[in-house]
This record gives structure tokens, sequence and C-alpha cells, in this order.
């Protein structure tokens, strides 16, 4: 069953952020991960979206999305994302019906 990294975000620094931006997709591929949203322009139809900024990868498994976010590749960039953003990020399963 697939798994999700969900990710809310405010850029807090855009320069500083652009490396990290840069550094992260090969390491995404690296663990079988692609982008199904970065960032694009939201429109909210119900409620209030005080999302700045979403961010949705889907990997083969919810293992293997932990997998990439606890490699060291990940570890040694996300310090980059950190000092550039604040914000939250979450391990989903995916769903099988």
């Amino acid at each position: 069953m697939a798994g999700y990294l969900v990710a809310h975000l405010e850029v807090t620094d855009p320069k500083a952020f652009e490396r990290y931006r840069a550094a992260v997709p090969a390491v995404i591929e690296r663990f079988g991960g692609r982008y199904l949203i970065r960032g694009g322009t939201a429109q909210a139809v119900e409620g209030d979206w005080t999302v700045p900024r979403l961010i949705v990868l889907e990997f083969p498994s919810a293992e293997r999305s932990r997998e990439f976010y606890d490699s060291r590749a990940y570890q040694e960039i996300l310090p980059l994302r950190l000092a550039a953003s604040k914000g939250t990020v979450a391990i989903v399963e995916g769903y099988t019906g």
C-alpha cells in the first residue's frame, strides 16, 4: 500500500529554501518517491485554508517514506529546510478501499 509524506510549510527565507528545493528531488527519487503536490496554488472551497505551501510525496509504502525521511541523505539536507521554513510533516498510510 502506498505511503505519503505530507508537509504544510511556510517558507520564511525563499533564497535559502532554494538550496533545499534543488537538493531534495534526487533523494526522493532514490527511495521510489514522487511529487503529487509541490506547493501549487490552492483555492479554498470550504472553510479557511491556512496552509501557505502544501507538499505531498507518494512512496511505494509508508515504511519506504519513513526510510526516506530517516535516511542519511535526507538528514544531511533537512537542516536547510528547517532553517528556511516552518511547518509540519506527517507520514500517512494510503487507502486500500
